[in-house]
């Protein structure tokens, strides 16, 4: 994988849009992560057993837990998938969003749609 280089602007910009999209602490999506729930949902690459989006769940805890200054280019470019999938997938709001297989995929990628 090509990991792109990010300037200074970049950064900046990718970590407000990355905060406003992920509204779940690093804990609260560590315990999520942990339901039945959470890995009820999601596509896997063949051979695996864990989806996508838990995995980038796993990722998105470690990301919350890194000071801005350690954050790598391969954090920042996870950070642009996190904010296109959660944008992607919040404008797919389907009527019954509580406990539906939408919330809890997008609570897997640091997203909980029922807060406001």
């Amino acid at each position: 994988m090509t990991t792109a280089t990010h300037n200074d602007q970049d950064k900046k910009q990718a970590r407000k849009e990355f905060e406003q999209v992920v509204n779940m602490s690093a804990s609260q999506l560590e315990s999520w992560l942990k339901t039945d729930e959470s890995k009820s949902v999601g596509q896997t690459k063949e051979g695996e057993s864990e989806s996508i989006g838990h995995k980038s769940g796993k990722r998105i805890i470690d990301i919350l837990n890194k000071k801005a200054s350690d954050l790598t280019d391969d954090d920042y470019s996870h950070m642009g998938k996190v904010v296109s999938y959660v944008k992607r997938h919040t404008a797919q709001r389907p009527e019954q969003v509580a406990d539906s297989n939408w919330e809890y995929s997008l609570k897997n990628w640091g997203h909980d749609p029922t807060k406001s």
